[in-house]
């Protein structure tokens, strides 16, 4: 469920080069809720100056407004100038292993939102966190491509 107030970035084109679309996972339990407040309050807690994510999506579908799109996020290191990240609510199985946890809500939020995004950014290349080089994690626990 997406509110066009969330998504008008042609507005921040300007301020920012972004070249790239960075999909996560809050690395959380099929079982367990970790909602945008909860995922604020902890990277504040490890001294982020608010969530490190552009949008970050709970298991309900909802897109949910993190850092501002002129904000250089805090969600890839080396590559948080020049990107947008987005995050979803799982990514791990009730066991703690990685697995895609997306419901179905989550998916069709997902593509509705890159879509949306890459009508502002065309050149911008989407990719899973485990995408980039150096990053030696599952996130975002599915094939992005």
């Amino acid at each position: 469920m997406m509110s066009n107030a969330i998504l008008t970035s042609c507005q921040y084109q300007n301020y920012r080069r972004i070249d790239l679309i960075v999909i996560h996972c809050s690395a959380t339990r099929a079982t367990q809720r970790y909602t945008v407040d909860d995922c604020r309050r902890d990277h504040r807690a490890r001294g982020f100056a608010d969530i490190g994510y552009h949008y970050y999506i709970t298991r309900d579908g909802v897109v949910h407004r993190g850092r501002q799109l002129y904000q250089v996020g805090a969600h890839a290191t080396g590559y948080n100038q020049h990107s947008i990240g987005i995050c979803y609510e799982g990514g791990l199985d009730i066991r703690g292993r990685p697995c895609d946890t997306r419901t179905t809500e989550q998916k069709e939020t997902l593509r509705r939102l890159i879509q949306r995004l890459k009508e502002d950014y065309p050149n911008a290349k989407v990719v899973g966190h485990r995408d980039l080089p150096g990053v030696q994690k599952a996130c975002p626990c599915f094939e992005v491509s």
